[in-house]
């Protein structure tokens, strides 16, 4: 995995916007409305194409597919796995009870066209019967960055964390919430191995450490919620077993929308679970209003040696472009609270199109915000080496 060894290194958290008649495409496929296979196939080609060059083009320095061919960054595995049927009813997060008028309008406003409270439940034994879906992924990624004159100076791919997927898509077959959760380890396993062994770095999403406290576990105390964390981070790290930590980034977060935020647990109090993970990389979102200044936190609880912190430093629900100069600030600050400038690299606070269809960023103004990042991690480098 790459550090900043000689400048603060950019990078995202995955999912980017998709052309309007893929998203289309993928919306009607997630609804199991019929679509032609083939045209999804050649759209997400050129999808993948423009992306992996807007990227370059900004000044991304460890790049991916933007999940082109996904509806969800973690309903797509039931497209892939059998076991999945039905419907799942979640309950809805605190923010949505507590601020009724607030969902209202976010609804209205009709930003959400898919209904990720009701996607396939495990109803079956869950496997994967073939990885096909998954290398497909990967083989279109491999042909858009065949065809690029420039590089990255390296590519991840993204996949969902156990734990959240067993939160995210109800339980319906197995006897307890673990079982279920060590059940999507070892089949994720497989895809995590596949991402690894094409060259690339993994990132695993895993928003259940964030979202969950007010959602899955909004009823339990602080203390089973860390309990449950720690049960998902050690089905996560069994899925881990047979990668190097260091081609392993985890991303958590507090949910990629711009709702009021006001139930989401503390960062100090999930990062000793964060820091158990067999990872080499924590992303955690400290660019928005209610979290961006836990980033101190790491000046009392020590990120582990082998951890870089990809700080999140550029909003993703809201379309004001950050000036660099606040960027800037923002990787000088969390450099202090490290205390190691080569253990820091710039990062989005989570994905611009985690679900499809969803992408509360216009399309232009994810550029200019990534290019932002660009300019402002290059103020902070020349302010930090000199």
């Amino acid at each position: 995995m790459q550090r900043s060894t000689d400048r603060i290194l950019t990078t995202h958290m995955g999912s980017l916007p998709r052309p309007d008649m893929l998203a289309d495409l993928l919306v009607a496929q997630a609804e199991d409305k019929p679509v032609d296979g083939a045209r999804i196939a050649t759209l997400t080609d050129e999808a993948m194409d423009y992306i992996v060059r807007r990227q370059l083009d900004c000044g991304i320095d460890v790049g991916n597919d933007g999940e082109m061919p996904r509806s969800t960054f973690f309903g797509y595995i039931t497209g892939r796995m059998s076991g999945f049927g039905g419907r799942s009813n979640r309950r809805p997060i605190l923010d949505m009870q507590r601020f009724p008028k607030w969902w209202r309008d976010y609804q209205a406003r009709g930003v959400r066209r898919l209904n990720v409270y009701g996607l396939p439940a495990a109803i079956g034994p869950v496997r994967y019967d073939r990885l096909d879906g998954a290398r497909a992924e990967l083989d279109a990624f491999a042909r858009a960055l065949a065809r690029q004159t420039g590089r990255f100076a390296e590519t991840f791919v993204t996949a969902v964390s156990p734990g959240f997927a067993a939160c995210a898509l109800e339980n319906q077959h197995y006897d307890s919430h673990e079982a279920y959760v060590f059940a999507l380890a070892r089949e994720l396993r497989q895809e995590y191995q596949l991402i690894v062994a094409q060259g690339h770095v993994l990132q695993i999403d895993s928003p259940d450490l964030g979202i969950e406290r007010a959602g899955y576990f909004q009823d339990q105390p602080l203390t089973r919620f860390i309990e449950a964390m720690e049960m998902h981070v050690a089905a996560l790290n069994e899925a881990l077993a047979d990668i190097p930590p260091e081609r392993v980034r985890f991303h958590a977060c507090w949910g990629n929308r711009d709702s009021p935020h006001v139930h989401d647990v503390a960062a100090p109090d999930v990062l000793p679970v964060c820091f158990q993970v067999k990872a080499g990389a924590l992303c955690l979102p400290f660019a928005n209003p209610r979290h961006s200044h836990e980033v101190d936190a790491f000046r009392t609880q020590r990120l582990p040696d082998r951890m870089v912190l990809v700080c999140g430093v550029i909003e993703t629900t809201h379309n004001y472009v950050e000036h660099p100069q606040v960027i800037a600030e923002r990787l000088e600050r969390a450099v202090r609270a490290v205390g190691d400038r080569e253990r820091v690299m710039a990062g989005t606070d989570c994905g611009f199109g985690t679900i499809v269809g969803d992408t509360q960023v216009s399309e232009d103004v994810v550029w200019a915000k990534l290019e932002a990042m660009r300019d402002g991690a290059a103020m902070a480098s020349k302010r930090l080496w000199g």
